[in-house]
């Protein structure tokens, strides 16, 4: 069984057991979250469909870390000009352990 969820603007496929990396969720390590916007439950081979998303369906997570990605360089630079820019950016996710799915 598992679902596709939406969360921070994308979608992600989840079974009961998995830990996936989303955008940044309020909370701590230990808490419970329920994600409520499901988009698709298969279960075998019942698919059920929402439009666009499912009513009564629910993934319940624990979270299992707050923290940053690596660090991404942005370099820009204009030749002959003397500009150059150097910046580094670090994304903010948390870790969520996929406990249940329930329809």
């Amino acid at each position: 069984m598992y679902a596709i969820v939406r969360t921070g603007g994308k979608q992600y496929q989840v079974a009961s057991g998995d830990q996936v990396r989303v955008e940044k969720l309020e909370g701590s390590v230990g808490d419970s979250i329920d994600l409520d916007d499901v988009l698709m439950v298969v279960d075998g081979e019942e698919v059920k469909i929402g439009q666009p998303v499912l009513d009564n369906a629910k993934v319940t997570a624990t979270i299992a870390e707050q923290g940053k990605g690596k660090k991404v360089i942005i370099f820009k630079k204009k030749r002959r000009k003397g500009y150059r820019l150097k910046k580094g950016h670090r994304q903010s996710y948390t870790a969520l352990k996929i406990e249940d799915i329930s329809v």
